[in-house]
């Protein structure tokens, strides 16, 4: 399986890390920022990198070429339709919610001060819509009383993240497709930013 890998900072690279122990083929990741230490870390392990013309926006010339599955981690870019299409499967990102609650930014802390004692994770398809495509996978853990936002990120959250993308590539490597189940939009939450 050939993948395009689109991300930034350490989730970026602990996803790169995860992927090429998976024993799946990254062919280019793909960042925003060539200073990133995701960028730094693909160019270690000779895996070919290209910096995003806009950083809001990646287009199909910046997937690479037979890509299988484009993986989003830590990117606040849109993935483009041409660039979805571009990629045999699409593209999946993981979302540190129970979509559809708490699409957006800042998920996590929209987790923590709604006091949910339930948080989780979502493998979702890329598409139009900000966090709205179809589930691929989904789990959840509990939310330590007095938490706070990166210790649940770094505690459960983040190897939540790992483990789903890792299923959701198995699946995927077996079947020749992704799972995929609609969200189900009466229980969407839109997290405004916390500024």
């Amino acid at each position: 399986m050939r993948i395009t890998l689109v991300g930034s900072r350490h989730f970026g690279v602990t996803t790169l890390n995860m992927l090429r122990e998976h024993g799946v083929g990254v062919v280019r990741v793909v960042v925003a920022d060539a200073e990133d230490r995701l960028a730094a870390t693909a160019k270690a392990a000779g895996i070919e990198v290209a910096v995003q013309a806009n950083p809001k926006l990646v287009v199909a010339a910046e997937i690479a070429p037979d890509t299988d599955l484009i993986i989003t981690a830590h990117s606040h870019a849109r993935i483009g339709k041409d660039a979805l299409a571009a990629a045999r499967l699409g593209g999946i990102g993981y979302h540190p919610s129970l979509l559809p609650r708490h699409r957006g930014k800042a998920a996590v802390e929209w987790t923590i001060k709604e006091g949910d004692p339930i948080a989780g994770g979502t493998i979702y398809h890329l598409a139009d819509r900000m966090d709205a495509g179809a589930i691929a996978a989904q789990d959840w853990c509990f939310v330590k009383k007095g938490e706070t936002a990166r210790e649940l990120w770094e505690r459960a959250l983040a190897p939540l993240g790992l483990k789903l993308l890792a299923d959701v590539i198995d699946y995927a490597k077996v079947h020749k497709a992704l799972p995929a189940k609609p969200q189900d939009e009466q229980f969407a939450t839109s997290a405004p930013s916390l500024s």
